[in-house]
C-alpha cells in the first residue's frame, strides 16, 4: 500500500529536503506551505499535492484534513512549519506579549492540532508523527526565549503524546543549525551560510521514519 505523509512548512528547507527524500520512495504527499509561488513548484516536482496557507489558520486546517480523508488515511505528519517571531530578537524583558502570543498559536496549538485531526489515521495505521523542534529547547541563548518557549511546549507535548498514544510513533527532533531562510533572518545570511544544508538531517529522519525506533527526543548525530 502506498504510504501517505503530510507535511507542513515543505516549500523550502527541511521540510522540501524531506520531501524529495519521500517522494523518490514513492510516497504519496500532501504538502501545505505560506508561499503558493513556491509552494506550487515543489508539488509539481514531486507529483504532490499542494494545499498553501497558513497552518496557525483553523480553516486552513479543516482543508488539509479533508485531503488526508480524500487521500484514504496518513501514515506520517511532519509538523516542520515553524515561526521565528520577533525580529531582531528580543530579550523577554523587550518580548512583545501579543508578537509570542502569535508565536505560541503557530508553534505549539498549530503542530497540536494537527495532531490531533491526523490522530486516527495515524492511530489505524499504526502512523508516526515527527515534531520539529530546536535547541533553543533546552539551551538558554539570549534573544532565543521567545522561540525557545514554544518549542520547550512542542517538546513536551510530543513527550506526554508518546505515552498517551503507544500506537503511534512521536519523535521530536532537533536538527540542530541549518543554512535556512529563518536562521538567516535570525543571525544573518552570511552567518547562516556557514550552517549545514537542511539535506543534511534528511537521513536522520529517514532512519526514524523507515526504522521505527522508540518515541522519544532525537538529535543529529
Amino acid at each position: 500500500m502506498t504510504k501517505t505523509a503530510l507535511i507542513t512548512g515543505a516549500s523550502r528547507g527541511l521540510g522540501l529536503a524531506l520531501a524529495r527524500s519521500l517522494a523518490a520512495d514513492g510516497w504519496r504527499l500532501i504538502l501545505t506551505a505560506r508561499g503558493a509561488d513556491t509552494l506550487g513548484p515543489v508539488a509539481d516536482e514531486l507529483g504532490a499535492l499542494a494545499l498553501p496557507g497558513d497552518v496557525a489558520d483553523p480553516a486552513h486546517r479543516e482543508r488539509l484534513a479533508r485531503a488526508v480523508q480524500d487521500r484514504g488515511g496518513l501514515d506520517l505528519l511532519v509538523n516542520n512549519a515553524s515561526g521565528l517571531g520577533a525580529v531582531p530578537l528580543p530579550k523577554l524583558a523587550d518580548y512583545p506579549l501579543d508578537a509570542l502570543e502569535e508565536l505560541f498559536r503557530a508553534n505549539v496549538l498549530a503542530p497540536l492540532a494537527l495532531v490531533q485531526a491526523a490522530l486516527p489515521w495515524l492511530r489505524e495505521r499504526r502512523g508516526a508523527i515527527v515534531n520539529v523542534s530546536s535547541d533553543a529547547a533546552v539551551e538558554a541563548y539570549e534573544g532565543w526565549g521567545g522561540y525557545g518557549a514554544t518549542k520547550a511546549a512542542l517538546e513536551q507535548l510530543s513527550n506526554v503524546l508518546a505515552v498517551e498514544e503507544p500506537s503511534v510513533a512521536v519523535w521530536w527532533v532537533d536538527p540542530g543549525e541549518m543554512n535556512t531562510a529563518m536562521l538567516a533572518a535570525a543571525i544573518g545570511a552570511q552567518e547562516a551560510a556557514a550552517a549545514p544544508a537542511p539535506e543534511t538531517v534528511v537521513p536522520t529522519l529517514r532512519r526514524l521514519i523507515d526504522r521505527r525506533p522508540a518515541s522519544g527526543r532525537i538529535t543529529r548525530p
